[in-house]
């Protein structure tokens, strides 16, 4: 019983001050000075209430245009905001105040926070990737306005995350391509094209060799179920393909598989070229119509007239 006494005590302490702390400040918001709403901001935010410090600087704000407190009063706004995870809102707030205090002591930590902001609001690598494209944007942006500043060496770790994300989006979309064909041609080019796109993008990256693999299958499941005009072309194109990968990965671990396909292509091709040779001949041997004799035909005798 003494427990819960004592628990309820203190609950109901807790209960009061917030009560009490949420009466002042909405009497601070309703009748408090300017400068009593500055400073109490700036308590606030100290104290890491960056909800109620926010809410102060953003009414003071349009208050103090011209004033000594205006730029400390938008600098920290922003900082409000990302501290709160707003983070869309913290990069636009950040960049305002770059754009508009550019030769403050404060415009290059804006500048990097507002690059800083668009980092941390990048979406997963499996959602729609313009907020990282963003996101890198503005770290090059800060690297080639501060080359000489202390947070280089950060922005250009964070590219490198960033681009680390746009590599595993891209790998996915290949490999979904190949998951998903089903043996469908568009869904096989696809495939090819994706692969390729990928390797030129990301020349140095670890999963060019599978994607080297899937890219042989893709084209060999294109060329077996293509129709058999397009087939040679085709079959051509895995060995190609498959001459790259092992080129490049001369003991690649799916060498032995893809070495499979390229077999089955040469022997498909060699199909097809006696086939058009038998198609060939048999061409050759139908007659030549242009020598086929002229058709004479002997005009119509007029009957007499009668009479």
């Amino acid at each position: 019983m003494r427990k819960n006494s004592r628990a309820s005590y203190l609950l109901l302490i807790i209960a009061v001050l917030i009560i009490t702390s949420c009466s002042k400040f909405s009497k601070l918001q309703k009748t408090g000075t300017d400068q009593e709403k500055y400073d109490a901001a700036m308590a606030y935010y100290k104290k890491g209430d960056f909800y109620r410090s926010g809410l102060l600087f953003e009414e003071l704000i349009p208050l103090l245009k011209g004033s000594t407190e205006s730029e400390l009063a938008q600098f920290y706004y922003a900082y409000t905001q990302y501290h709160q995870s707003q983070y869309n809102t913290s990069q636009f707030l950040f960049k305002k105040f770059f754009d508009t205090y550019a030769r403050s002591d404060y415009a290059q930590e804006a500048f990097y926070m507002h690059a800083f902001s668009l980092y941390k609001d990048s979406s997963p690598y499996n959602l729609d990737q313009t907020s990282t494209f963003t996101a890198i944007s503005a770290m090059q942006d800060f690297i080639n306005t501060y080359p000489e500043s202390p947070f280089r060496e950060e922005c250009t770790k964070y590219i490198l995350e960033l681009r680390s994300k746009l590599e595993k989006k891209a790998y996915e979309r290949a490999r979904l391509y190949h998951k998903i064909s089903d043996f469908n041609p568009m869904s096989l080019k696809s495939a090819v094209i994706s692969i390729e796109n990928f390797r030129k993008d990301f020349p140095d990256s670890q999963y060019n060799e599978e994607l080297a693999f899937l890219k042989v299958e893709s084209q060999y499941n294109l060329a077996s179920n293509s129709f058999i005009d397009k087939q040679k072309e085709r079959f051509q194109d895995v060995l190609k393909f498959y001459q790259e990968l092992i080129d490049k990965y001369p003991t690649g671990k799916y060498n032995r598989d893809a070495e499979k396909m390229f077999d089955e292509s040469q022997k498909q091709i060699q199909v097809i070229a006696k086939l058009e040779e038998e198609k060939q001949k048999l061409k050759d041997a139908q007659p030549d119509p242009t020598t086929k004799p002229t058709k004479v035909t002997t005009p119509a005798i007029a009957e007499p007239k009668g009479q």
